[in-house]
């Protein structure tokens, strides 16, 4: 069977995250090298960083009031970005022909914490905590339907790391089946106790900046933030597109819940399936934006992965150190730096890097580098081996 499927070009994104408020502030920061982690504004039993999103975040509208939560607040903020576009892709395919397909990991739990503290305060809940529009992972997708005014299917995955990742694979198969035109993909988190309690739990939080692929690195940061990309059917004259998902790569290794394989074999047949997708060899790949979470084990397994396709030829990068890891809206996140590195033909330095652990055996950029990118790998990789690795390039 021929893997290959058509590339869908991506019409609109937008990212919100510790770098900013906005996609060109986000970027704008990652060109600079400048690490959006701080410690936490809110009180938590473990000292680490974490990459919060800037500022206060305004309510919802009145209409929309039942969903309002740190979630869907974020989630509003980088959904205001993509709206005209996502308003031209409903009148131009129809309000069934429109998916919103999006990833979470930790979803409204933010806001659920929020209702417990009070009720073991004083034994109520507040007022205006609706379990399922601000804790339940679909009330984002039913909040971002209605804002958009879309009729076609709109649901949420939540497979830890990859969501965000593995929400374009469900694009290319609604697509594929006829089922839909275009789709609203994409992933939110928000920062929450449970969670930065739960990685200290692992023993792989750090209470220091993140380190990807150094030899000095001792676990991660977690982060928080929205992310969107529109992907239609074909390009449009009214919405042309220089950056198109050429494909999509996913594997289970199954090895172990918190832990990937140690010889990267998931990882591995996720970035091969994404460049059978593409029709594509590693020849053809110029960067790889890696999953890079810079816990001892992610990391060296992902290095022998990637060593194992590509050798040392290829510039890696992980953005961890800039953002944190967003959890369910990593994938979705990255791949919009992807994006920006074709754009731009620029691949970012990686923070934090040196010294760079001997044993990983591929080509960590400590510095920018100006050079042709044509395509970009961008992986994902989760808890209990779901594996993601997503192909972004120029127009085929």
């Amino acid at each position: 069977m021929d893997p290959r499927r058509p590339p869908l070009p991506i019409t609109a994104a937008a990212a919100v995250n510790a770098l900013g408020r906005t996609t060109r502030e986000v970027l704008d920061a990652l060109d600079a090298g400048r690490s959006g982690l701080r410690p936490p504004t809110f009180d938590v039993p473990v000292t680490t960083l974490v990459g919060a999103i800037p500022g206060d975040l305004d309510a919802l509208p009145a209409e929309y009031a039942a969903y309002d939560c740190r979630l869907a607040r974020m989630a509003k903020l980088a959904y205001d970005e993509v709206h005209e576009e996502v308003v031209r892709a409903r009148e131009r395919w129809g309000r069934e022909r429109v998916a919103i397909i999006l990833g979470t990991s930790t979803g409204g739990l933010h806001a659920t914490e929020r209702a417990f503290f009070q009720w073991r305060s004083d034994g109520t809940v507040p007022a205006d905590f609706d379990f399922h529009r601000q804790h339940d992972f679909n009330g984002l997708g039913e909040l971002l339907g209605a804002m958009a005014g879309v009729d076609g299917p709109v649901y949420t995955l939540s497979t830890a790391c990859s969501s965000s990742g593995k929400v374009m694979a469900t694009a290319q198969r609604l697509i594929d089946a006829d089922v839909i035109d275009a789709a609203l993909v994409g992933g939110v988190d928000s920062l929450c106790r449970m969670t930065l309690q739960g990685f200290h739990g692992l023993g792989v939080l750090t209470d220091v900046a993140c380190r990807p692929f150094s030899s000095e690195r001792k676990g991660i940061n977690i982060g928080e933030g929205a992310a969107f990309c529109l992907l239609e059917r074909e390009e449009v004259s009214s919405a042309p597109s220089d950056v198109w998902v050429l494909g999509v790569g996913e594997s289970s290794d199954a090895h172990h819940m918190s832990s990937p394989h140690p010889e990267g074999r998931g990882a591995a047949e996720a970035m091969s399936r994404a460049m059978a997708q593409g029709g594509v060899g590693p020849d053809g790949i110029d960067h790889i934006n890696a999953h890079g979470t810079s816990t001892l084990l992610n990391d060296a397994a992902e290095s022998i992965a990637i060593h194992s396709l590509f050798g040392d030829r290829v510039p890696v990068v992980s953005t961890k150190g800039y953002t944190g890891h967003l959890l369910g809206a990593a994938g979705g996140t990255e791949a919009i730096f992807a994006m920006h590195a074709v754009r731009s033909n620029r691949v970012p330095r990686s923070l934090g890097v040196e010294p760079k652990d001997p044993s990983v055996a591929i080509d960590v950029q400590d510095v920018p580098r100006d050079q042709p990118v044509r395509r970009v790998l961008s992986n994902s990789f989760a808890f209990g081996g779901s594996n993601v690795s997503v192909l972004i390039g120029e127009r085929p």
